[in-house]
């Protein structure tokens, strides 16, 4: 059977789990209560789990056959530090907590993969289910990884997924090479020499360097990153002043950069240094830059994103799967995975319309139930390929 057809019979039932979940958002490293409702479900199917991966991850370990060969298959656990405006019954319970981007859909559509190659075990080999905290900017994948994730867990290919508004459900879309950007996060200090603001002259105004290094910084993409190049400088945050008359003594700025290369965000956060360091001399005050990096691009393997391409057309369709999808400026941390392993990240129909059209990180946004059956079938068809039983 199709294991989009399979898993479709637990609809309810996922639906159920997915609801609460959303109830019940925990933002990164908090996902206690979230990891252990995985934990019982995992082990109610026969599957081994362990605990305490990057603080509050956890993966399941399910084995079938003599195959020396391991998939792994990951979603994220976390919710996002955002009021919610949903009225619905399973609107988040937890003030200023939400599930705004669908890691509640993810947790279950893979918990709905564990269940269907529980039932069925047509592979030969390993699988690691994956469950991630805190990709939402904390570093969640990273911390997996530096505490022995795949020292502990070996794999040959890992897989992970997001949905997608506005992408009808039962549609996949997927790309190879760069699926998503990297991003980095900056704050900048302007240190100035604040004064009444009728005598600018006796002062050394950051207002009005900051203005012009928020200026210079949009020159950078159009002026030093190739053309046939992307990225992206936003500053998303200047900080000054607390009376009408008064000119600071300092001024703050924050703000995200986002590129597919790594060597385009190194080319990047050199110009930045460079031009908030020489624009603030030139002003007579001082610039203080802290760029940190958060994630790395995520990079699609081509043997792997070809599997997971396959799997999904031989469920829905040639038609229902984009193999050239536009790559996105979001970021995504599970490229810290990939980074140790070769793998595949696709992208799954939430919705048009009032559906599942709302966009993530929205106060509106909920995840598309109807879309469940679609994620947990390509993860499991996926483990069915790459793992496929030998004939005899």
């Amino acid at each position: 059977m199709n294991p989009i057809e399979h898993i479709r019979r637990w609809q309810e039932e996922l639906t159920g789990w997915r609801r609460d979940f959303h109830a019940h958002p925990e933002t990164g490293f908090e996902e206690v209560r979230t990891g252990a409702l995985v934990a019982e479900r995992l082990e109610s199917w026969g599957i081994e789990v362990h605990r305490g991966i990057g603080r509050t991850g956890l993966v399941g370990v399910l084995r079938s056959g003599n195959g020396d060969r391991a998939v792994g298959l990951r979603a994220d656990m976390d919710a996002l530090d955002m009021p919610e405006a949903n009225g619905f019954a399973h609107r988040s319970t937890v003030p200023g907590k939400m599930h705004g981007c669908g890691h509640d859909g993810h947790t279950t559509m893979l918990l709905g993969a564990a269940r269907y190659l529980a039932e069925t075990k047509n592979f030969n080999g390993t699988v690691h289910f994956i469950f991630q905290p805190a990709e939402e900017g904390q570093g969640g994948a990273r911390a997996m990884v530096e505490e022995g994730l795949f020292r502990r867990f070996p794999c040959n290919a890992v897989y992970g997924l997001h949905n997608r508004p506005g992408m009808p459900v039962g549609q996949y879309g997927i790309r190879e090479g760069a699926m998503m950007a990297g991003c980095a996060f900056f704050d900048l200090l302007i240190q100035g020499k604040g004064g009444h603001g009728a005598r600018p002259e006796s002062t050394v105004d950051p207002v009005v360097c900051g203005a012009a290094i928020v200026s210079a910084f949009q020159s950078i993409i159009g002026r030093n990153v190739a053309p046939n190049d992307t990225g992206v400088v936003s500053v998303t945050g200047f900080s000054a002043g607390t009376a009408y008359n008064v000119i600071p003594d300092q001024v703050s700025l924050r703000g995200t950069v986002r590129a597919f290369k790594t060597e385009t965000m190194a080319l990047i956060e050199r110009r930045m240094h460079a031009l908030a360091a020489s624009i603030a001399e030139g002003f007579g005050a001082t610039a203080s830059l802290d760029f940190r990096e958060v994630t790395v691009p995520v990079v699609n393997g081509p043997e792997q994103t070809a599997k997971i391409a396959d799997a999904a057309a031989a469920m829905v369709g040639e038609a229902a799967v984009d193999r050239n999808r536009i790559p996105a400026m979001g970021s995504e941390d599970f490229s810290y995975m990939m980074a140790e392993v070769p793998g595949a990240y696709i992208l799954v129909g939430n919705g048009e319309g009032e559906a599942g059209g709302c966009e993530v990180h929205n106060p509106h946004y909920d995840f598309n139930d109807a879309a469940i059956p679609y994620g947990a079938g390509v993860l499991a068809a996926v483990v069915e390929r790459e793992l496929a039983r030998m004939e005899k």
